[in-house]
């Protein structure tokens, strides 16, 4: 059989038209898949049609990104009682994830995670950490599509950009611009959002040339803002919500970027969309001693101690850092990031999961010829 004559579905459990879709698609484009539109705020009724879609259609192959339960549950029944073959792709350690917000949920998810990698035929991971835990659990398949930077910027766009955004927020061009781009979703359970740690870095820093520039919202937002009070308040900015084409340009403003990931079986599995982001414009980052900051872009980057960013360790060594950096340092570590590096390569990537589905398929094909 052809690629085209396959019959394939897909979705993203994030739902219809957001980032987690639109790179399905992008992945897929090579791929003959039809999209579900997937409602995320009607999950379960979701359940009952993708499921009824699986028993009437057949289809060959069923694609997900994400690990909504919802869909993740089609999936698994579709399998056992319609014998449809599925493909998982995920960026996040499902059952660590969910318990880092509601504990008493922990053990429902890991279980759920374990069946979900178990029964599926392949697995495409965000990172080859968590492509190297599905297989753990069973996954037959595994690859890596870690994502890319969803734009591109000359120097000269950048240098214009890192002007404006200056010059907008009244920075001084002789301060250091410690930021972060992201959502501001308040976690109740630690006390943390992004941002958090450089707020409270700031609180016991002595220098007044270093500002820090938090691009994002959420309900977060207003708890950073007050834990910054009148007397940081000069050297801390908050943008809000900016235009995915502007993230760019508010990067570029930037000297150093604040990627705190938990060194844990949430932080460590993970790369986050920021990683390329920040590389693609030239950015060093900051982060923890996470596995990443061993395998990509070494040179530019800054690890520090403390597992965990909300965690007073962490954070002093993160102030430590900010107290004593200089910009011609940054600039030492700027000249050293690998801007293009393979593996946020997005044309890569479509090329290797057409490859993956095909060898997929071509093997599911060869099982039911034996049967």
């Amino acid at each position: 059989m052809k690629t085209s004559d396959y019959k394939i579905l897909s979705f993203a459990t994030q739902g219809s038209g957001g980032d987690d879709e639109n790179r399905l698609r992008a992945l897929l484009s090579q791929i003959p898949a039809q999209f579900y539109p997937f409602e995320k705020r009607k999950k379960w009724l979701n359940f009952w049609k993708l499921l009824k879609y699986i028993f009437r259609e057949r289809p060959h192959l069923v694609v997900m990104e994400g690990t909504g339960i919802a869909g993740g549950l089609a999936l698994i029944f579709g399998n056992m009682l319609a014998k449809v073959p599925y493909i998982v792709s995920s960026g996040d350690a499902v059952g660590p994830f969910v318990a880092s917000k509601v504990a008493t949920l922990a053990p429902l998810f890991q279980w759920y995670e374990r069946l979900l990698y178990k029964r599926s035929t392949g697995f495409i991971g965000w990172t080859p950490y968590l492509a190297g835990r599905a297989l753990t659990y069973g996954a037959k398949y595994a690859m890596t599509a870690a994502g890319w930077a969803p734009f591109e910027f000359s120097d000269e766009q950048l240098q214009a950009s890192r002007r404006k955004i200056r010059e907008m927020y009244r920075i001084p061009e002789n301060h250091i611009v410690v930021g972060i781009v992201g959502s501001l979703n308040w976690n109740k359970r630690i006390g943390y959002c992004y941002g958090y740690e450089l707020v409270k870095a700031m609180q016991t820093l002595k220098r007044e040339n270093v500002t820090v520039l938090i691009v994002g919202d959420g309900n977060g937002k207003s708890k950073l803002e007050q834990l910054s009070g009148e007397r940081l308040g000069k050297n801390i900015v908050f943008t809000g919500r900016v235009p995915r084409e502007a993230v760019p340009g508010y990067l570029a403003s930037m000297d150093l970027a604040s990627l705190p990931q938990s060194v844990d079986q949430v932080g460590s599995f993970r790369y986050t969309t920021k990683v390329s982001e920040y590389l693609s414009v030239g950015l060093p980052i900051v982060t923890g001693r996470i596995p990443m900051s061993y395998d990509i872009n070494r040179e530019s980057i800054y690890r520090i101690h403390g597992n965990k960013p909300w965690e007073p360790a962490y954070i002093h060594s993160l102030s430590e850092l900010m107290e004593n950096m200089t910009m011609e340092e940054l600039q030492q570590k700027k000249a050293k990031v690998q801007r293009n590096l393979s593996i946020f390569d997005k044309e890569s990537q479509i090329i290797g999961v057409s490859e993956f589905i095909r060898d997929i398929l071509s093997q599911s094909l060869r099982n039911n010829a034996k049967t």
